[in-house]
């Protein structure tokens, strides 16, 4: 299912501006029209920007943000991937919901356990997926 505000990002955040440098890198990296979730993560390193500073850049530009690393949005011909893992193992459980705020698990606290559990960020999601926990907040502020 479309979304019906698809596009017009930049009519989010009124009166702000992109600096040349940033445009230029962002729509160098484009790809299909679109910029991956890790590209996006690496042009913000690169740009010295923050997450949330680099997906409004890319908001402003225009610039749809596609595959998400958490399997959420940005695929095609299906937009979501992710699928709720068979099982998930206790560990994993208890990390995540230590970090459950408000229910809901941030797309940062999900980049984090990935890590400490050396694992990719989709089985994480996927393990939310399976226990029922809600996505938020995603760093790049796609949702």
């Amino acid at each position: 299912m479309a979304r019906k505000d698809k596009g017009h990002f930049g009519s989010k955040h009124p009166g702000a501006a992109v600096k040349k440098e940033v445009a230029e890198l962002l729509k160098k990296k484009m790809v299909d029209g679109a910029m991956t979730c890790p590209l996006a993560f690496q042009a913000a390193v690169e740009l010295s920007l923050t997450p949330a500073e680099g997906g409004l850049a890319l908001d402003i530009l225009e610039i749809p943000i596609s595959k998400c690393q958490l399997g959420l949005f940005g695929y095609t011909p299906v937009s979501r991937i992710i699928q709720p893992a068979e099982s998930v193992p206790e560990d994993l459980e208890a990390a995540i919901r230590n970090a459950l705020k408000d229910g809901r698990l941030a797309c940062a606290s999900i980049f984090r356990i990935a890590g400490d559990f050396k694992m990719a960020k989709i089985r994480v999601s996927s393990a939310c997926e399976k226990l029922k926990i809600k996505i938020s907040t995603c760093q790049l502020g796609a949702f």
